[in-house]
């Protein structure tokens, strides 16, 4: 099917009502291509980590506004949630939920950026990200925590413990006031 006119006159006049049975079906379902979202690029690589950026930029999932879905959610890519997900996400990838938007489950991922509502434990991120209009009951278990003004959080939470680069010199993590600060919040 091509997706122009030809302005030459069609020599045969026969072929005519083919084509016209053939365009509804093969424009009855036309997927919308993925979008490609590659990870934040890190600092000028040396060349021997020059063969891990070599890799296929990873692609985006979308569950959209107005959805419902339940099920589970792993695989390699990034994930954005808009409407609702009932299940766990296992993603090597980012993880996006939406401002309105409502996750009930697990997940684990490289990054999480918490915009709507999350009902569930995070095991296992490196950047953990509770945006403003974030909520967040459960645990948290990352490398890092960043939370905004405004955001709303119940459950535990243990940052910078898996990585000495990241933490302190005495090996807490330097989060060892965090908690005394985060029980004084709750108060």
């Amino acid at each position: 099917m091509a997706i122009w006119k030809d302005s030459t006159p069609a020599k045969n006049p026969a072929p005519t009502p083919a084509a016209p049975a053939e365009s509804p079906k093969a424009a009855s379902f036309e997927p919308t291509p993925i979008r490609d979202i590659t990870s934040p690029a890190p600092a000028p690589a040396t060349p021997a980590a020059s063969p891990a950026r070599n890799e296929a930029p990873l692609k985006e999932s979308l569950i959209a506004a107005e959805l419902t879905i339940e099920g589970k959610i792993e695989g390699t890519g990034h994930v954005r949630i808009a409407g609702k997900f009932n299940g766990d996400v296992n993603v090597q990838g980012n993880l996006t939920i939406e401002p309105g938007a409502r996750l009930s489950g697990g997940v684990r991922a490289h990054k999480v950026i918490v915009a709507g509502e999350l009902e569930g434990n995070i095991e296992s991120a490196q950047k953990v990200e509770l945006l403003e209009s974030g909520a967040l009951t459960g645990d948290v278990k990352a490398g890092a925590l960043t939370v905004a003004t405004g955001a709303r959080m119940r459950g535990q939470v243990d940052f910078g413990w898996g990585d000495k680069a990241t933490g302190g010199s005495n090996g807490k993590g330097g989060n060892g006031k965090s908690d005394k600060a985060a029980s004084d919040n709750d108060a």
